[in-house]
């Protein structure tokens, strides 16, 4: 016969709360966060045309 499960302890409770701010905060101080990912390759410039590319 299996015993029920006993819920988590405070001590895991309390480190899960903390770690739940910690992530928040970290959140927070980086909002709004940093440009979307761009998904194309932009055409090279004059500039550029010693650099080689694989397309």
């Amino acid at each position: 016969m299996t015993r029920p499960h006993a819920g988590p302890s405070a001590e895991e409770i309390k480190e899960k709360r903390d770690l739940e701010e910690a992530l928040e905060e970290g959140l927070e101080e980086t909002f709004p966060g940093s440009d979307p990912v761009n998904v194309t390759q932009p055409a090279p410039s004059r500039p550029d045309g010693h650099v080689k590319r694989s397309d």
